[in-house]
């Protein structure tokens, strides 16, 4: 086989393909010099891609399915292929037959023609070919060949930005690092072609899915919480969905998400629960504002019982009766089991935590990612926008990485003060801050509110409202794929701990459920609570708290400086003044 002439085509679009350089992403940095990495001549098939372009001539009904295999023209070593590729998707996008006089016309017009190798070189490659059959064939070979020069510019980029801008500064060493692994994956998700499917296979792969329920091969077609009444209501936390979990500072939304880490790890519900045990899922927490040890104290807390303001400061029983230390140390056994790993990396861009994300699932097989919190990450390449612009951009991307990894994706976010400014301090969705656009891409959005909060102090409110005290409420506000409504579950302060109530109440204008009757520890009807001294968490129902300052940790009290102030951001904001 001839090859095409080597003048080099002046055409700004098919620079990427001849050069064998990919552009840097805008705010990248310089990109490196043009050239051969290592005076090597880079992997290519000539003959491939002339044997490709014949056959779309020779045959234009293989065009749709050489397309979803060689995407663009930059798949092309040689320019001048690029510009025939480029012209036959261009004849073939307006509708007409793509024949040699189609072809011949377009890169007539475009000036492009004699820099091809003119009609002869034209007429050539549909001659040379004797069939059309093996087209995808060749057409993943040109694309084989395209993947392997991107992994050398990959390489060529990463060392010309090691060499130029690195510094003995361990942050530029992680975001090199990071910047490396995305240029690498990105070029591995390009193989990964989505296929047209008939609807008939897709109505049978429902059936056998809902069929696996029937026959109890399956209990939800998500990754179950723990609690009952939201999983009912979700069907679990879906894989490729986004979940945002928001409320208002001191509300729990971290101790909430905490505790369904533990129970997804665990394939249990509450500790002490006879609820029979569930598959368990690897969980990936990336927390951007509690360190590892505080979450490590928050877990212990919430499956011992005891209280976290004392094992934070160490002042624990060892009395015969109530031996502390052995509370804690079942409870270190039991929580060793769960495959919980956890990131507490501060500063964060939103490129990092994908790249992070991705090792989380590929080495630990992790199921379900979570984010505390998402307005704490940046993403550097919008920094000089607004922050509702940056915040959109951050969105978009943990939206992109849960359909990418194919997992949960559950993001906690701040609310704005719309609450506090309206009767019951009810959350909406429009409360959301900085960012209408994590409204747009959740797939769910669950509100937690908890209105006791705003009422630490008033006795007349609470003999007024006994069924209130330490209730939760968990409102959908949004669900693409089901109804909207509110989920109740019943708080202990003092171990940061939410718990199955055995009841909920839907309603799809969030309006409060009914009185829930108390069911400890995710039990389905109220027990007998035990009295022995040393038992964990006995006797705990809503209206009743646990511990000599449980009050101050439900979030309030006279001073939010306190050491008992252990919810979410309790040392950084004043609660409103009780209103009553």
């Amino acid at each position: 086989m001839t090859t095409a002439p080597s003048e080099p085509l002046d055409l700004n679009r098919y620079a990427d393909a001849a050069g064998g350089r990919r552009r840097p992403a805008p705010g990248a940095g310089p990109a490196a010099p043009p050239g051969k990495l290592f005076d090597r001549e880079p992997p290519a098939s000539p003959e491939a891609e002339m044997s490709l372009l014949g056959s779309m001539i020779l045959d234009p009904r293989v065009i749709t399915d050489v397309m979803p295999v060689v995407r663009g023209p930059e798949a092309f070593y040689d320019p001048a292929h690029a510009a025939i590729y480029a012209g036959i998707l261009s004849v073939f996008d307006r509708g007409n037959t793509v024949d040699l006089t189609q072809l011949l016309d377009l890169l007539r017009g475009r000036g492009e023609l004699e820099r091809v190798g003119g009609i002869a070189y034209l007429e050539k490659l549909a001659l040379e070919v004797p069939t059309a059959a093996n087209a995808v064939h060749f057409a993943r070979l040109v694309a084989d060949k395209h993947r392997l020069r991107r992994l050398i510019d990959a390489a060529g980029q990463t060392l010309y930005e090691v060499y130029h801008h690195g510094r003995a500064d361990g942050e530029d060493a992680k975001n090199l690092i990071d910047a490396a692994e995305q240029r690498v994956f990105e070029i591995a998700q390009e193989e990964q072609v989505t296929g047209i499917e008939p609807l008939s296979a897709l109505l049978m792969q429902e059936y056998e899915r809902l069929m696996e329920f029937e026959d109890g091969r399956a209990a939800s077609s998500g990754a179950l919480t723990g609690f009952h009444d939201l999983d009912r209501d979700l069907g679990g936390l879906q894989g490729g969905e986004m979940i945002i979990i928001a409320a208002r500072p001191s509300m729990g939304k971290t101790s909430f998400v905490l505790n369904i880490a533990e129970q997804l790890a665990l394939g249990t519900d509450t500790p002490g629960s006879t609820a029979p045990v569930r598959d368990r899922a690897g969980v990936g927490i990336f927390s951007l504002e509690m360190s590892k040890a505080q979450i490590a104290q928050r877990l212990l807390s919430a499956w011992s019982g005891i209280d976290q303001h004392r094992i934070r400061t160490g002042q624990l029983s060892k009395q015969p009766h109530n031996d502390e230390y052995a509370l804690l140390l079942e409870a270190a056994q039991h929580l060793g089991h769960a495959p919980i790993f956890i990131d507490d990396s501060t500063g964060l861009s939103v490129m990092s935590l994908r790249a992070r994300a991705r090792r989380m699932v590929a080495q630990h097989k992790v199921g379900v990612i979570l984010i505390d919190y998402l307005q704490l990450l940046s993403s550097p390449a919008h920094a000089r926008e607004s922050r509702q612009v940056e915040v959109g951009a951050i969105s978009r991307a943990v939206k992109s990485l849960a359909r990418e990894l194919k997992v949960p994706v559950v993001a906690l976010s701040q609310l704005n003060r719309g609450p506090e400014s309206r009767d019951q301090n009810r959350p909406r969705l429009s409360d959301l801050r900085e960012s209408g656009s994590l409204e747009q891409d959740a797939d769910v959005v669950l509100l937690l509110h908890r209105e006791e909060y705003y009422h630490i102090g008033d006795e007349d409110w609470k003999a007024e409202n006994p069924d209130k005290l330490g209730v939760a409420e968990i409102i959908i506000a949004k669900q693409r794929n089901g109804p909207t409504g509110t989920v109740k579950l019943a708080w202990d302060a003092s171990t940061t701990r939410f718990k199955n109530l055995g009841y909920a109440s839907r309603s799809d204008s969030y309006a409060p459920a009914q009185h829930p009757q108390g069911a400890p520890y995710g039990q389905p009807h109220p027990q007998p609570a035990p009295t022995e001294p040393g038992s964990r968490r006995g006797g705990w129902s809503p209206g009743r708290q646990l511990g000599p300052a449980a009050h101050q940790r439900d979030g309030g009290g006279p001073d939010r400086a306190a050491p008992f102030a252990t919810d979410d951001e309790a040392d950084h904001h004043e609660p409103p003044a009780a209103p009553f």
